[in-house]
């Protein structure tokens, strides 16, 4: 039997692509380079906005200055709320400079969620807009260690204020420094030293699976190493556009996006979050190479009206992480459009990517379950295939998904008995089921806790919602277990519908019913207008879940 740690997927890659160089030690020294190499290159593109890698360089610098004069220092957290504007690229930069650790924060967090990272991390700054200083975020700081506070405003930086997805008036902030005024005010090197590889670069907070939402510590290392993976993987012209279609703020947006454009010296343009219309035209106003987004996000796009092949016609690659990309969706994007969706699949607790579609391979479909190949592990990462036990199973067979590599946290964040646990001798037990063939190609199958048991039979969500996803009128799908006093528990699905394509839940239950075992198909469907989503494009579950309960 071929082992996992003989790594069959190499076969997949190229010589170059297997001796992968030497990733310089953070982001940061591959931001310096970048600006050595090409100072005046765009770095960002913000509507009509512009910032060279000069300007954000010196930016930055004066950011990291500012910090430093009002006693930030070397090791400090500093929590960054922003959506994807140029500001959010800035901070980090100017974080990192002055030797802090920043704590990504999802700005549509509530005053709890917010309460809970500010204690559990120990912030002591704090980077938001200027509307979610004046709402809540003031109050809420006020109860924590924070004592340097910095907003500002999404309208900085461009002058067409798109009222789809940018706010109409500004909130001048009191109690707080406006960042870009801060920045400019302090000019000059910063005095702190470049990060060191095994340095905590981030602190990025998971549910995971139990409890409260933990701190996956990202180190410097782990970010470079997989952003010099993607440099080498795709191999962008140089120049390229990267267009950041998801959240800077979620680990795919920070490392695939935002990290990649810096290694690559490329542009990455932004426009503050995602809205289909305003995306479509970004699309052709700079003319991007290459993308990463959700499922959801192509779906939104595929919806809309004005979307033609044009749209899309620059792009050198499209991938898809954070979430399940059904095969169906895959092929009826490249039918509309022309590109081939590649798949990707990881974890914040391993840093973003840590397997993915080849450049210029296609991904598989299990024959039996109809489950599309989320990729091949890296040249050096180890993923296998493991029992209750912890022992390796069968290719071909399913069981718990394990990851080694350097993209692989060493734990969370003051958390060592849960470090233990989901990283026992460095590997990441990252509690999806999944299975991989005998050529590597990895199939995840589901997250363990959503597993149904319908009269002793397991059922997979993914392979139910993948069959409605083939169903012409179904536009997102969710699938979740629900009580059922005769079989213990029994499907429910959640569907949306595209537009002008009306169907009945009778109907959506016959279709499966036709094409899945008896066990499998769903006994009641729900029609929403619009399923649950985080702010990064995955279907909520357990929200629906809880509907369902």
């Amino acid at each position: 039997m071929i082992s996992y740690a003989a790594k069959p997927w190499l076969r997949h890659f190229t010589e170059e692509q297997r001796a992968l160089p030497d990733a310089p030690p953070s982001v940061l020294h591959a931001f310096r380079t970048s600006v050595a190499r090409v100072p005046d290159r765009h770095a960002l593109a913000y509507f009509d906005g512009r910032l060279s890698y000069r300007e954000v360089d010196e930016l930055s610098d004066g950011l990291a200055n500012h910090l430093t004069a009002r006693g930030f220092e070397p090791g400090d957290r500093l929590a960054l709320m922003l959506q994807n504007i140029p500001q959010f690229v800035i901070a980090l930069l100017g974080a990192w400079k002055a030797g802090g650790t920043v704590v990504p924060v999802n700005p549509m967090y509530k005053t709890h969620e917010l309460a809970h990272i500010l204690a559990d991390a120990g912030v002591r700054a704090i980077v938001c807009s200027d509307r979610a200083w004046d709402g809540y975020v003031r109050q809420t700081a006020a109860g924590s260690q924070v004592s340097i506070a910095l907003v500002t405003s999404e309208l900085d930086l461009q002058t067409r204020d798109d009222h789809r997805v940018l706010p109409g008036d500004r909130f001048p902030a009191t109690d707080a420094e406006d960042l870009l005024t801060a920045a400019r005010a302090a000019a000059g090197p910063p005095p702190t030293a470049a990060p060191e590889r095994h340095g905590t670069a981030l602190i990025s907070y998971t549910s995971g699976t139990t409890g409260a939402p933990k701190g996956a510590m990202n180190t410097h290392g782990n970010i470079s190493y997989n952003a010099d993976r993607q440099r080498v993987m795709l191999a962008l012209p140089d120049g390229s556009v990267i267009f950041a279609m998801a959240p800077l703020f979620h680990i795919t947006g920070m490392v695939a996006q935002l990290s990649s454009a810096i290694a690559n010296g490329a542009t990455l343009a932004l426009t503050n979050r995602f809205e289909a219309g305003v995306v479509l035209e970004a699309f052709q106003e700079y003319r991007p190479a290459y993308t990463v987004g959700p499922a959801t996000a192509f779906m939104a796009l595929m919806a809309r009206p004005e979307a033609t092949r044009d749209h899309f016609a620059s792009f050198h690659y499209i991938y898809s992480g954070g979430a399940p990309l059904p095969p169906a969706v895959v092929e009826g994007f490249r039918e509309k459009f022309g590109p081939y969706i590649r798949n990707g699949y990881g974890l914040t607790e391993c840093t973003a990517p840590c397997a993915s579609v080849p450049a210029g391979q296609e991904a598989p479909v299990d024959p039996a379950s109809g489950t599309l190949s989320v990729g091949v592990p890296g040249p050096d990462t180890v993923v296998r295939i493991f029992d209750e036990l912890g022992a390796d199973v069968p290719f071909g067979t399913h069981g718990e998904i394990g990851v080694r590599g350097p993209m692989v946290v060493p734990g969370y964040w003051n958390r060592p008995e849960e470090s233990a646990a989901a990283l026992p001798g460095g590997e990441l037990r990252t509690g999806d089921i999944g299975f991989m063939d005998e050529a590597g190609w990895l199939y995840v199958v589901d997250r363990k806790k959503d597993m149904i048991n319908a009269s002793g039979f397991k059922v997979w969500p993914r392979e139910v919602e993948d069959v409605l996803y083939t169903h012409p009128a179904v536009r997102e799908a969710a699938v979740v277990g629900i009580p059922d006093a005769y079989r213990g528990e029994s499907v429910k699905a959640y569907v949306s519908l595209r537009p002008d394509s009306p169907a009945e839940p009778a109907d959506l239950i016959a279709y499966c019913k036709e094409r899945l075992a008896a066990y499998k198909y769903p006994r009641e469907v729900e029609i929403l207008e619009e399923l649950p989503k985080t702010t990064s494009g995955k279907i909520l579950r357990r929200e629906l879940k809880a509907r369902a309960g």
